[in-house]
């Protein structure tokens, strides 16, 4: 069970439409893919595509942090799969502050350790749900825009939709009524990117308490942890930490009562991989505070890798693991399926399920 080879490379997976969010518009997107070969022929898949607005770091930062003097080949090749948590160890060290290296890292010793076990990757964590709903985004864009691209997305198999907002309160109330109005049982979600200050988001939030979204992803900037914190406490019930949230030490900040929302947004590109998530999964269970797993635009490498982890989480509500619906193309295949909006892991093949495509 020795590893014989770890390889690196960029890849360029386009996007299927370019978008906009509170702080920016994405019209292409890169991953970082690696792969962590046994002696015995395994390979185990990671892939990492972190947001420098949000960790510091970008695809660039990390094929620099992870291709340096070959320094992730060094602490890897050569040693045994089995031990698992000394190499996840070795890793977190070498590799700390730098999330989209650890995420990469992690997900590929990961899926090549249950691969070598003959086991999925939820079934080793142990799995609390079979499948999940998960939401649809869609960007910043007219009421017309909006209610065309729902109705695109709704053809296609989801049936929960994740509104981006943060430009203006009262275009984004309108745009929620206008769906609500249209589809009256569907789920909607709506995610601020820090766009609003707390007069805006109170504003905001009594114009659509009637509608009944979900949740109101990151309304205010990531370090007005205050005033989180002094919202009203049927608002702050509603509210998934996002961009606040990076490390486990955050997550123990933010739970501290009153907590600053009672919803954590985990993603692997934030933290750096599974372990760190199911740190922060096991400080919110603690606290009472519901999980939600979210993505950037990633390969299905690692939304699968977040899929599986979720799912072994009895805490886990809420599912926005929709990156990889938006690329052109990808590397592999498998992972998991999408059917009439769930999302369900492969768990018949061992690791993430994963099929390399050529």
């Amino acid at each position: 069970m020795i590893i014989r080879d770890l390889q690196i490379r960029k890849e360029n997976l386009g996007l299927k439409r370019p978008y906009t969010i509170a702080y920016k518009t994405v019209d292409h997107v890169e991953n970082v893919v690696v792969t962590l070969t046994l002696q015995n022929g395994i390979v185990g898949w990671g892939a990492a595509n972190p947001s420098k607005y949000v960790v510091g770091e970008d695809v660039d930062d990390t094929w620099n942090v992870l291709t340096h003097a070959d320094q992730a080949r060094e602490l890897l090749i050569g040693s045994d799969i089995r031990r698992l948590g000394e190499l996840l160890n070795r890793v977190h060290q070498a590799f700390r502050g730098h999330a989209g290296a650890l995420a990469a890292l992690d997900i590929a010793l990961h899926d090549a350790f249950c691969q070598a076990l003959g086991i999925s990757l939820v079934e080793w964590l142990g799995q609390a749900h079979e499948k999940m709903l998960t939401s649809v985004t869609i960007g910043i864009k007219s009421v017309d825009e909006t209610l065309a691209e729902a109705e695109e997305y709704l053809g296609l198999g989801f049936r929960c939709l994740k509104v981006k907002l943060g430009h203006s309160w009262e275009e984004d109330a309108a745009r929620v009524a206008k769906l609500r109005e249209r589809w009256k049982d569907l789920p909607i979600r709506v995610d601020a990117n820090q766009g609003y200050d707390t007069d805006s988001l109170l504003k905001f939030y009594h114009e659509i308490q009637d509608y009944h979204v979900e949740l109101i992803e990151q309304p205010l900037p990531a370090h007005a942890i205050d005033a989180y914190r002094r919202l009203p406490e049927e608002l702050r019930h509603m509210i998934a930490i996002d961009e606040s949230l990076i490390t486990p030490a955050d997550a123990y900040q933010l739970s501290l009562p009153p907590a600053a929302g009672d919803i954590f947004n985990i993603k692997l590109m934030k933290c750096g991989g599974i372990s760190e998530a199911l740190h922060i999964a096991t400080i919110a269970r603690q606290a009472g505070i519901r999980l939600m797993w979210g993505c950037n635009d990633e390969s299905i490498i690692s939304i699968s890798a977040a899929l599986h982890t979720a799912l072994s989480c009895p805490h886990t509500q809420y599912l926005d693991l929709d990156g990889s619906f938006d690329l052109a193309r990808d590397v592999v295949a498998g992972g998991f399926r999408l059917e009439d909006g769930y999302l369900m892991p492969v768990t018949d093949k061992p690791g993430l399920g994963l099929q390399p495509l050529s």
